[in-house]
């Protein structure tokens, strides 16, 4: 199963006009019309309107909102609703609503509040899916189904801790092993029955929130059985549309979101999408790593863009608007990186509850002539334009950077060496460099297939399971090159310190080990000598103690009791190396050691000193090379076209080695020559 079957790159976004009346629907595809909207996502909040009591289904609204979207010529992703539950629901059954990290059980309010282990919840959350894929299923309008809606957050409520006993017992088979697992000699921790075992909370192991864990292992565990505990949800859903369709079947993820393994997720969907809403407005590296990061999660396959803003959010203290341009300029950036839709949340403003103020392409006044709104219709007729060019393009990528949920929660929850150390922060500085430096990327899990790939970035790989560090190493062995850094290869897959030198079993990889390692307040610097000793950058928070066991010296420590040691390292193995980078450097050391491995690939961009400039390739099923420039800043940039084609936005010819302008937050989009 792939994506959609769509003419071009599909764009709309969600739509509710069980919110209006229906005289409003005429004037809303009429404004589609102006914007060049193709594609609604219909009833991603209506269970309450299609089930309003236990025994009722009521489809009467969405036939009409369904078959409007139909008679007006557009695609439909039909969602099953099921992303809030209605209050008769909570009132009949309590028990569906969930327990939080603190021991509170919830009553209705919210949206996130279902608990994945409630037999109730997940029966009639997969009768609904049932009823809606055999009442729609034969609509030739409905190309893809939306199950939920954002899956996250935890329960902690008893069915929750019996579902947990039950994976355990799935997972580890006897208490022998578990007790081995999780360590539990610690602490007189050692469980004699599974009954014993207790969800880990702020009434049992942890203190200070959910970080702050006596027992890494349990908590670990935790959240792998949450993150399947929802999974199980998504998939009683899709088998149950399954029933009547043939149609794919998504939810939108996160991007990087902690609570849930997206990798454990991706087999089971049959294309990935995810919502883009970076942390603020000046986040392009942040947004890039989210599209990789969902592109890789399939293979390189490409993905929707599921939701994005169209100007503004409402969820945060400050909502910062989306300059002129930026719109634009990002929904190409998700093209670049591998969407084949870009879909807006909302495409007509809510008039109240708490998103009555995010951005919307339809106004509360209903305007066709606000900013925004011609925004949305030239980024409309510019994808119209370009049809099909783009769908199912690939990225060629060289370059992997390894993303891994376990050494995120393991990282984070271990007490040591210090919890500044924040996983996420890491792994972007990592990709920041390589999206600086022009490079194509796949970000991908640690189970992937790393053979197609000359250099594999590993930032805080603080986990290695099964042979990952076995394949680490082929990477070398036939001439590519592995970087990793501090706190990489210090547990195994149950969180427990490897008896060995750190870091563990990449130790002969990276022809170091280390003995010793010291943790500093934030505002403490040493400062780190690169290369031939002309460049020197701050490094904070971490900073191992390497002994050289075969690398070479790149970066040395400038201060303390062990200045002129060894604090970035490389090593020689195979007919490739190993980079060590042993303490959180700050972006341009970062940057620096990333270019070195970069450029011995013969792998940097055209254009890695041109800030703000970002480029990638995408490659049609038919051999095309498709290269995108676009420019996150708000001035013009002009530099020297690396390969001539032709501008497939403006028509124009783009000659090799003559001149080309990018405007501030422009895009140029050229179909290289063969």
């Amino acid at each position: 199963m792939s994506l959609p079957v769509t003419a071009k790159v599909s764009f709309g976004g969600d739509y509710n006009p069980e919110q209006w009346p229906e005289p409003v629907w005429a004037d809303d595809y009429r404004l589609f019309d102006l914007a060049g909207i193709d594609t609604v996502t219909l009833g991603v909040f209506d269970w309450a309107l299609t089930q309003p009591a236990p025994d009722a289904y009521d489809f009467a609204l969405l036939d009409r909102i369904v078959a409007r979207a139909a008679a007006q010529g557009r695609t439909i992703c039909l969602a099953t609703g099921t992303g809030a539950h209605p209050a008769w629901l909570a009132r009949a059954h309590p028990e569906v609503t969930r327990v939080d990290f603190e021991g509170r059980r919830h009553r209705f309010g919210q949206r996130h509040n279902s608990c994945p282990s409630s037999p109730v919840f997940r029966r009639l959350s997969t009768e609904l899916a049932r009823r809606l894929a055999a009442r729609y299923a034969d609509n030739p309008s409905v190309v893809a189904w939306h199950v939920g809606n954002e899956y996250g957050g935890a329960c902690y409520c008893h069915l929750c801790a019996a579902g947990f006993r039950q994976w355990l017992r799935e997972r580890y088979h006897t208490l022998a092993a578990l007790n081995a697992a999780w360590y539990t000699t610690f602490w007189s921790h050692t469980f004699g029955d599974w009954d014993e075992i207790e969800p880990p909370s702020a009434l049992t192991e942890h203190w200070r929130g959910p970080d702050h864990t006596a027992f890494q292992g349990i908590t670990l565990d935790y959240r792998r059985f949450m993150s399947e505990a929802m999974l199980a949800n998504f998939r009683d859903e899709k088998a149950a549309i399954r029933e009547s369709s043939d149609a794919p079947v998504t939810t939108n993820f996160m991007g990087m979101y902690r609570p849930i393994d997206y990798h454990r997720w991706a087999e089971h969907l049959d294309f990935a999408s995810w919502d883009n809403y970076p942390p603020d407005d000046s986040s392009p590296e942040w947004m890039a790593l989210g599209h990789d990061l969902m592109r890789g999660l399939k293979d390189g396959q490409p993905f929707w863009l599921m939701e994005q803003t169209p100007s503004t959010t409402a969820c945060r203290d400050v909502n910062p608007l989306k300059r002129p341009g930026v719109m634009r300029l990002w929904s190409w950036q998700a093209v670049a990186h591998g969407a084949d839709a870009v879909l807006f949340f909302q495409l007509r403003a809510s008039r109240g509850a708490c998103e009555k103020y995010h951005g919307a392409v339809i106004g509360h006044a209903g305007r066709a002539d606000t900013r925004v709104f011609r925004e949305v219709a030239d980024l409309g007729a510019e994808l119209r334009r370009l049809g099909d060019v783009t769908l199912g393009a690939r990225t060629p990528a060289r370059v992997a950077l390894l993303f891994d949920w376990d050494s995120w929660w393991a990282l984070e929850i271990s007490d040591g060496p210090s919890r500044l150390v924040r996983y996420q922060q890491v792994v972007l500085a990592y990709y920041r460099a390589l999206w600086a430096a022009g490079a194509d990327v796949d970000v991908i899990g640690v189970g992937a297939d790393l053979s197609g790939y000359e250099v594999v970035v590993a930032p805080a790989l603080h986990m290695l399971k099964d042979d990952l560090a076995d394949r680490l190493a082929a990477v070398a062995e036939r001439g590519g090159s592995v970087l990793t850094t501090f706190l990489s290869g210090r547990v195994d897959g149950d969180g427990n310190a490897f008896l060995m030198d750190v870091p563990g079993p990449l130790g002969r990889l990276m022809g170091v080990r280390v003995d010793e390692w010291d943790a500093r307040e934030a505002e403490v610097v040493n400062p780190v000598c690169l290369g031939t000793g002309r460049f020197e950058v701050p490094a904070r928070l971490v900073f191992e103690l390497v002994i050289p066991a075969g690398a070479e010296v790149v970066g040395s420590y400038r201060a303390d009791f062990y200045a002129g040691t060894p604090a970035v390292t490389r090593n020689s193995y195979g007919a490739g190396h190993g980079w060590y980078v042993g303490t959180a450097l700050e972006q341009p050391g970062v940057s620096w050691v990333v270019r070195q491995v970069l450029d011995h690939h013969g792998l940097t961009g055209p254009y890695p000193d041109v800030p703000g400039l970002e480029t990638s390739v995408r490659v049609t099923p038919d051999g095309t090379r498709l290269r995108f420039l676009l420019n996150h800043d708000p001035e013009p940039v002009t530099v020297t076209a690396a390969r001539g084609g032709v501008d497939l936005l403006t028509g124009d010819r783009v000659d090799p080695g003559r001149p080309l302008r990018i405007d501030g937050h422009g895009v140029v989009l050229v179909r290289e020559d063969a």
